[in-house]
């Protein structure tokens, strides 16, 4: 059996989906190696993989630490990590010699996975959490790359390209970054944009793999319809979006399920009807099998977990990719956005009761389940893994 390097990045929505694959690896009999700072050690371990724990530079979701809002600065970050992370790894490893491992697979900020592929001969696969690149794309999403053309991205550019120099690699960083020789993709089909452009030979997609979750969590049965309301590991602090949704849907006589994280001041909330309850964190799969609705951030685990238990969604995307995202569950038939500042009670019921009211969005809703529960998940994506060791 082989010896599997990982290497992740230290946040929920870049280890979460990855976890299921490390199982299914080491179920098969190989011997995992996953470097991950400390916060995610416990989670990596519990899959039977080896943590290899190095210090991260990344904020810290659990303690209220938020990603930057620009893009630059949060591309950034993940250099600063990969700079700061490589040499904790490559001493970890060092010991092994130049047969450390099989092969290295890693997340899509997992950098230092491709230069340690690169000096050890060995080959490399990228499990990405998150769209990936297609023909064309840098002229289809123009407008979301302008930041580019800044001079806040160029001298980023131009430290990338330093930092790979001082490793004997001279790829364009961008390429370095986006263009993998291999990858696995962890995200529906249907969330990814110009699906049919995307070169199959490289990118395999196999979907979440949520099975496994499903089996474990747990939530009580609901004698009346369930709304759940939550906006991921990073956006949490939003008590006025929080309580426009307890205006909306407590009246309708709906149980609402508030997963407000570890920062909202619960009295902000205001006095909670009956039928509405606050929590710090849920099973959201769980949740989300006893859902009726949806009420997200469109962070691609939020999305891609309400479309395998076939929820309507409302989305209120705040950043990054959660705009995209929310436009694709629209074009699927199964969601309606509204813009922050547009979540009164009154759209937000209004959007509530057209998704769920609608037998065309129930059809389309048991198409997108089918789909991702036939794609494969982490018993597929193994597969690959296992091809490119052969």
């Amino acid at each position: 059996m082989a010896h599997i390097l990982m290497v992740g990045v230290a946040a929920h929505g870049h280890t979460n989906p990855h976890l299921p694959v490390i199982a299914e690896l080491v179920a098969r009999g190989h011997r995992v190696t996953y470097a991950i700072p400390a916060a995610f050690a416990a989670a990596v371990a519990a899959t039977g993989a080896t943590p290899l724990v190095h210090t991260s530079v990344l904020p810290d979701q659990d303690r209220g630490e938020q990603w930057p809002t620009d893009p630059v600065a949060g591309t950034a970050l993940f250099l600063d990590e990969a700079v700061q992370a490589l040499p904790q790894i490559a001493d970890a490893l060092g010991s092994e010699g130049p047969d450390v491992a099989d092969i290295a697979l890693y997340d899509i900020g997992g950098y230092p996975a491709i230069v340690l592929a690169r000096r050890y001969g060995i080959p490399a696969v990228q499990l990405s959490p998150a769209l990936v690149a297609w023909d064309g794309y840098e002229t289809d999403l123009a407008d979301d790359l302008a930041f580019r053309d800044t001079p806040g991205y160029r001298a980023y550019l131009a430290r990338f390209a330093a930092w790979l120099a001082e490793h004997g690699i001279d790829d364009d960083p961008e390429r370095f970054v986006g263009r993998p020789r291999r990858s696995i993709v962890e995200i529906p089909r249907a969330l990814q944009p110009f699906a049919d452009k995307v070169d199959e030979a490289i990118y395999t997609f196999v979907g979440p793999d949520l099975d496994r979750r499903a089996a474990q969590e747990q939530w009580p049965a609901s004698e009346r319809p369930l709304v759940l309301v939550s906006f991921g590991s990073a956006y949490h602090d939003r008590p006025d979006t929080f309580r426009a949704c307890v205006a909306a849907f407590a009246p309708l006589g709906w149980d609402v399920v508030l997963a407000i994280g570890p920062h909202v001041d619960l009295a902000a909330l205001g006095e909670l009807p009956e039928n509405v309850t606050a929590h710090r964190w849920v099973p959201q799969l769980g949740v989300l099998g006893r859902a009726s609705a949806f009420v997200t951030h469109a962070g691609m685990g939020g999305c891609s977990e309400g479309l395998y238990q076939g929820v309507p969604m409302i989305a209120i995307p705040q950043g990054v990719d959660q705009f995209g995202n929310a436009a694709l569950l629209e074009a699927l038939g199964v969601a309606r956005t509204i813009a922050t500042g547009d979540a009164t009670p009154e759209a937000l019921r209004e959007a509530l009761l057209a998704l769920t009211s609608s037998d065309d969005v129930a059809a389309r809703l048991a198409e997108q389940r089918d789909a991702i529960r036939r794609a494969g998940g982490a018993p597929r994506a193994a597969d690959v893994v296992e091809a490119e060791l052969r």
